[in-house]
């Protein structure tokens, strides 16, 4: 197992180096200047040459990507060039507030996408089966950002039942100190029952929006890993021996379905992690999508190259886990 472990973190250096390669090819080929945005269009071909010379924007790209192969080494993701702030103090303020969006979308996704797959597969070919299948399909393809704007008007403009942005209201901000970066577990942690109640209400419409599209997903894998298991022949035999029925299907059949299920919310939960880049641009959450989308926009290599190679480590380190968790579902299964 731990030789199995090792190999695969092994793997992931030419994993890495390759995302750092195309990541610096397509940002320098991107058209703009950082240093045009950062002094404005007004600045003098003067400003603008002893900016890039300061921020090493004249060195040829091989000098530059090597530079950063070198900073990344040595665990130094550098400082953003429009703010100032250093990388890694911006991903530490930032990633709890993605990780907590994708914990909650997850949560949805898992709570109503596997029931929903496992009655779907149990009434095959029915009304609930159609019924359900036919929204799995509409949740892929309603696009985010429109689910998102319609959710806020309906919940937090007509109805005003939820906040439509932010993680917290104005008025708590300023006074909720965090311990950890997760709100919801700092109220927790702090038996704060108005902070925990204002972050879960921040957290219902993206997350919502955010665990749509997993849901759909989940549900129809679960459905189609149901129908295999439940046509095996252990199954039949379980039938013919009188067990019940809701033991055959949530314990005999679904424990056995759980592979390609635990695949799917492996993948899905690493691409959450990612940062939902449209998610939490729509309901201003401050989380590593936004912040790596804003980067792009300003030009700003620094955040970019580190986010994009902090998002690509964890979504590795997430494949690996799903990998070594099929060991613990299934006996069968050994890593050598």
């Amino acid at each position: 197992m731990w030789q199995y472990i090792a190999q695969r973190l092994l793997s992931l250096l030419p994993v890495l180096l390759g995302i750092t390669l195309l990541v610096f090819t397509f940002l320098h080929l991107i058209p703009g200047d950082p240093a045009v945005v950062l002094l404005g269009e007004r600045a003098t071909p003067e400003q603008i040459a002893a900016l890039r010379q300061q921020l090493g924007l004249n060195q040829p790209l091989p000098v530059q990507y090597f530079a950063f192969l070198g900073n990344l080494i040595r665990l130094d993701f550098g400082t953003s060039i429009i703010s100032g702030i250093p990388i890694a103090e911006e991903i530490r303020n930032r990633w709890p507030a993605t990780f907590e969006l994708s914990v909650a979308a997850m949560i949805v996704a898992l709570l109503l996408g596997i029931p929903a797959g496992v009655f779907a597969a149990v009434r095959k070919n029915g009304w609930l089966d159609n019924l359900l299948m036919t929204g799995s399909l509409i949740g892929v393809s309603l696009p985010v950002y429109w689910l998102g704007l319609l959710l806020i008007y309906l919940f937090a403009v007509n109805l005003q039942w939820l906040p439509a942005s932010g993680r917290l209201s104005a008025d708590l901000a300023f006074t909720f100190k965090p311990l950890t970066g997760f709100y919801a577990l700092d109220a927790l942690l702090k038996l704060d029952a108005a902070a925990l109640k204002d972050a879960l209400a921040h957290l219902v419409l993206p997350a919502l929006t955010l665990g749509t599209i997993p849901l759909a997903i989940l549900a129809r894998i679960t459905r189609s890993a149901m129908l295999e298991v439940l046509s095996q022949d252990y199954i039949r035999t379980a039938r013919a021996k009188g067990v019940p029925e809701y033991r055959i299907i949530f314990i005999h059949a679904l424990k056995n379905a759980l592979l390609p299920v635990i695949t799917t919310i492996g993948l899905q939960f690493g691409t959450l992690l990612a940062g939902a880049i449209l998610t939490e641009t729509i309901f201003s959450w401050p989380g590593i999508g936004s912040w790596i989308y804003d980067g792009i926009l300003a030009r700003d290599y620094p955040v970019v190259q580190a986010g994009v190679v902090f998002v690509s480590v964890t979504f590795v380190l997430i494949n690996l886990i799903v990998d070594i968790s099929y060991a613990f579902l299934d006996p069968r299964i050994h890593y050598r």
